[in-house]
């Protein structure tokens, strides 16, 4: 997939007037939507690309690719890796919703407004599409011949397994489940949502940073950022189960309650937890200026845009 142009060009001046978040995102989106659809394979076999390609495509609103494209721009990377790791944390992300859906976990029959992968294609065939989508993401990673460095590869798949693994969303989610029914302080429940959503969230701005050469404090800026990002997502998140409907969500609204989760909601209050996600907005902005980084607007408008979306 052709992405040069994914980025400005090293030492371009960031251009004077007006930016718009939705001219930037249908852009970028439409290059992600292409490049989903030209690496999930529909021939696989026995129907498992059917299955792959229905948890993948049209639908969702691709927020982690998103923040993977407006990270190596503010660095100036490269635009082909960037394209590969904003698919490929795409693509742990939807595998992680299939398997979340399935009846061993939240049992949830509604995803982006249509039936739920192991309702539409059975439970066995939820479970291997999720696996092959993992195993896809990391072989987007690592072309042999797309022109992305070796280290850079590495750098990628380090990084994404991290944030999906144990120390990330894998680890989050055992906590989750473990965690039903039980009263956890407001420690536990961040550190809960640091992994679970979090790390990926996280993930996915780093993931763009190393497309690029970024100087330390800058590196440690958009951590911080990311951080607070991933953070505040699921705050909204958890807002929304309480205030949204179904239709609007695209998902079965008003589950955490039904299911005796944690939720910031019922541990601090609809009021509190709103104010929480405008001081983690606060946070997320004020790293980014922090930065030194020439160009993050984007960076900027994707974050306003979590803390104020309406689903």
């Amino acid at each position: 997939m052709n992405s040069s142009d994914a980025v400005l060009p090293r030492g371009a001046q960031v251009p004077a007037g007006p930016w718009d978040l939705e001219a930037w995102s249908t852009r970028h989106l439409e290059r992600v939507e292409q490049a989903l659809s030209h690496w999930v394979a529909q021939e696989a076999p026995a129907g498992l690309g059917d299955a792959m390609r229905y948890a993948v495509l049209g639908g969702g609103k691709r927020l982690r690719p998103l923040l993977a494209l407006a990270a190596c721009e503010a660095v100036h990377g490269n635009g082909e890796a960037a394209l590969r790791a904003a698919c490929a944390v795409e693509l742990i992300h939807a595998y992680s919703l299939v398997h979340d859906d399935m009846p061993c976990m939240d049992n949830d029959v509604l995803r982006r407004g249509k039936p739920t992968v192991h309702v539409k294609f059975g439970q066995a065939q939820a479970l291997l599409a999720g696996d092959a989508l993992q195993a896809l993401a990391f072989e987007l990673l690592a072309p042999e011949d797309a022109g992305v460095p070796p280290a850079v590869q590495a750098a990628l798949c380090r990084l994404l397994a991290r944030a999906a693994g144990y120390e990330g969303m894998a680890g989050g989610q055992a906590i989750d489940l473990a965690s039903v029914g039980r009263a956890l302080t407001e420690d536990e429940l961040r550190a809960m949502h640091r992994l679970k959503t979090g790390a990926l969230l996280q993930g996915s701005v780093l993931m763009g940073a190393v497309c690029g050469t970024v100087p330390a404090p800058a590196l440690e800026a958009l951590k911080a950022y990311g951080a607070a990002l991933g953070l505040a997502f699921q705050v909204v998140d958890d807002i929304l189960d309480v205030t949204a409907d179904s239709v609007t969500l695209g998902k079965t609204a008003g589950k955490d309650a039904v299911q005796d989760k944690p939720t910031y909601v019922s541990l601090l209050g609809l009021e509190r937890s709103q104010a929480y996600a405008q001081e983690l907005l606060a946070q997320a902005l004020a790293a980014l200026a922090a930065s030194g980084l020439p160009d993050t607007r984007a960076l900027r408008a994707l974050a306003d845009m979590v803390v104020n979306r309406a689903n």
